[in-house]
């Protein structure tokens, strides 16, 4: 506690420190009696903390709340009791830090995912949660060595998938390094020895060709009159060799043949002159130069990076930065502490790390669950950047691998909801279209147009996939709220009533009766087909509850009066693609609760094992006037000769039909036999289109494909 509160006294007033080392008694009565695993008091673990927040120049708050980080956790002390004796703002750091402890999760992963969340919302009120966080994590980790190993594993995972990648979101670099080596020793022991190993064995053998290098930079930066700037050999850490050995299946040597260096200037110029001075000396390999001062990163690292083939051939990494990007990019927020003179770049990277919290709070509200947020903050998390322009020059940073569909959400989450093409370059281009540096992007939107769940397949960015999976979920719950209405409608109807017609007073018994808290939330469940609708009309009418029992048991009868299919129902009824009815074929439906009402063939032949299995169905038919396109299935068998593809795709193109998929199942010399999946209107546009094929040369036979044809196929 000496050494803590004689680093305190470097930067902060006697005062404080005074109120730092109250923060301390608390912590060592509320923590007496309680030890570490390795036998220690525990007191010493809240006090390393401190020590670690010290070395920051964390305020006197922030070091207060690394004291007593643990209390309300682990002791009789409530945050109550801290917000009368050291403040509201002390309590609040140290609650965002706690763990929730009365937590019903079904899973470890649940419970980890919604403390993360708990802390991530923390963090966005105030940054310094983060910074107790992570000093907490990495005193953890430099003690993980008494823990079992199972438990070691559990915690190094953790850090390397959460902790380290937030360290290195907020640009703490020296934090990140920190957790990823102590993590990468924790996880994989046998594998950071043997590298560690290899890698003071290859160090000595690098000592005199790095002092050789850097003699030769510092020579031509002075010949080129600058005289201040400082050249640093730098060594790979072992977490970066192996997820490099790993990633591109590269051998040690052909990683650390890579020499790096530092160049830390006075001023910006002298970043650009130096790069000139470096690209005389030793040629530029061409493609890896990045300018990260013109355009910084995400967390706010800028620097000037380069790739030089050094003498013997040697590949040679180059950093090019001034002395306060050299801090910001060590320190990243940690520097609004530690290096309070530099304002400027100081402002930028706080702005910079609020604005990724703002964004974590829309994907927080847009996420359905904590695993959800878990899952969406890893992909925001592990990154790398593409820079893109809009068509007003704005600079646009995506992660490398999005997508027009990811663009249009960054922008603004109503851009991407009515996104339907998009222009590169003035160029038109398809939504799944990969997005490239230095590109210009126009999005084109329609009012009508909504997400489509396939853009899931593609999206890379945390906001864009947090948007559309709320968006759906909420659409899919209209959805099933408006059939609920029209199936209980339609039960009601053919006992001569209607839903408007019931008195409040019954449908209150009747909610009360099945614990529905609204009326929506059973329309929900209907067209879910957690419910059926029969039977929620039997209790709405009082009738026997035998009768009810009964019919619930046994075969439902089919109603005298169908369902219509509009086609335009959306998630909650669906078609079967065993055998892929479409509109114009006789069609049953059937229940399937979670997801409302699968529609099959008539002579589908699952229809008669769900039958067997006593599933619940109704009879469905097609409206008259049904919008849309709709998938079928076609066997053909094809002579197998030059252009027979093509004369086949033209007829379907030319009967205004779509081909979705192709398959080819069987092929001799003679004869192909493909599977082709079309997009059709209805059954009469179906037979106009195999009416064509069929007068084709080159086709000798087609059918629609049956559910026994799929079966032999699988």
């Amino acid at each position: 506690m000496r050494r803590l509160c004689a680093t305190l006294s470097e930067y902060l007033d006697e005062a404080q420190v005074g109120d730092v080392r109250r923060a301390y008694e608390l912590a060592n009565r509320a923590h007496e009696g309680q030890f570490r695993i390795s036998g220690e008091p525990y007191v010493c673990h809240p006090i390393s903390v401190a020590m670690i927040l010290a070395d920051m120049h964390m305020d006197a708050r922030g070091v207060m709340a690394g004291l007593l980080h643990d209390v309300i956790e682990d002791t009789f002390v409530s945050k109550e009791d801290l917000a009368k004796q050291f403040g509201e703002e002390v309590a609040n750091l140290v609650d965002g830090v706690s763990k929730l402890t009365q937590l019903d999760c079904k899973s470890r992963a649940e419970a980890q995912a919604q403390n993360v969340r708990k802390m991530v919302m923390a963090m966005v009120k105030d940054l310094r949660v983060i910074m107790v966080k992570l000093a907490d994590r990495l005193h953890n980790m430099r003690t993980l060595g008494v823990m079992s190993a199972e438990r070691r594993r559990r915690i190094a995972r953790e850090t390397l998938d959460i902790y380290a990648p937030i360290a290195n979101r907020l640009g703490m670099n020296e934090m990140r390094l920190a957790l990823e080596d102590l993590g990468f020793h924790a996880l994989y022991p046998m594998r950071y020895r043997v590298l560690e190993h290899s890698v003071k064995k290859a160090r000595g053998n690098r000592k005199e060709v790095v002092a050789t290098i850097e003699s030769t930079i510092n020579k031509r930066l002075v010949e080129s009159g600058m005289t201040g700037c400082q050249v640093l050999g730098r060594e790979k850490h072992l977490y970066s060799i192996y997820q490099k050995m790993r990633g591109k299946r590269l051998s040690f040597s052909e990683v650390f043949d890579v020499y790096a260096f530092r160049i830390v200037t006075d001023g910006v110029d002298d970043c650009y002159r130096s790069l000139g001075a470096s690209h005389n000396l030793y040629k530029p390999v061409p493609g890896r130069f990045k300018d990260y001062i013109a355009v910084p990163k995400a967390n706010g690292y800028q620097s000037l990076h380069t790739t030089l083939v050094g003498p013997y051939g040697l590949p040679l990494e180059i950093q090019i930065r001034t002395r306060a990007m050299h801090h910001m990019a060590e320190c990243g927020i940690a520097a609004h502490w530690l290096y309070k003179s530099e304002a400027d770049q100081v402002s930028s990277s706080q702005t910079r790390a609020h604005e990724w919290l703002r964004d974590l709070l829309e994907i927080q509200k847009n996420a359905g669950d904590s695993l959800e947020f878990l899952d969406n903050l890893k992909v925001d998390l592990f990154q790398h950047e593409v820079y893109v322009l809009t068509p007003k020059g704005k600079i646009i940073k995506l992660p490398r691998g999005a997508t027009i569909v990811d663009f249009a959400y960054t922008v603004h989450t109503d851009i991407g909801n009515a996104c339907v093409s998009a222009r590169i370059d003035r160029v038109l281009a398809p939504l799944q279209t990969v997005l490239e540096n230095g590109q210009t992007v126009e999005i084109i939107t329609a009012p009508w147009a909504r997400p489509n769940p396939l853009w899931l397949n593609y999206v890379v960015t945390a906001k864009a996939r947090s948007a559309i999976r709320s968006y759906l979920r909420n659409f899919k719950k209209q959805e099933a709220i408006a059939l609920g209405r029209r199936l209980l409608e339609k039960e009601l109807s053919e006992r001569g009533m209607r839903l408007e017609d019931i008195p409040a007073e019954r449908l209150g018994e009747l909610l009360d009766s099945l614990d529905a808290p609204s009326l929506e939330i059973l329309l929900e469940d209907i067209g879910l087909g957690n419910r059926l609708p029969f039977l929620v009309v039997r209790l709405l009418m009082h009738e026997e509850i035998q009768a009810e029992a009964k019919a619930a048991e046994g075969e439902r009868k089919p109603a005298r009066a169908p369902l219509i299919i509009k086609g335009s129902e959306g998630m909650v009824v669906s078609l079967a693609k065993c055998c892929r009815p479409i509109p114009g074929d006789p069609i049953v439906g059937f229940f399937n609760p979670g997801k409302g009402i699968v529609v099959h063939l008539n002579e589908c032949k699952n229809v008669n094992e769900l039958r067997k299995k006593q599933v619940n169905w109704l009879e469905v038919e097609w409206h008259k006037q049904v919008a849309g396109e709709f998938p079928v299935e076609v066997r053909l068998e094809l002579l197998n000769k030059l252009g027979t593809l093509a004369k086949v795709a033209s007829t379907i193109s030319r009967m205004r039909a779509n081909i979705e998929n192709v398959q080819i199942t069987n092929q001799d010399s003679e004869v192909s036999t493909d599977i082709i999946t079309l997009m059709v209107k209805d059954r009469v546009h179906l037979a106009n289109v195999m009416r064509e094929l069929r007068r084709l040369s080159v086709v000798l036979k087609i059918s629609r494909l049956k559910t026994e044809l799929r079966k032999s196929r699988l």
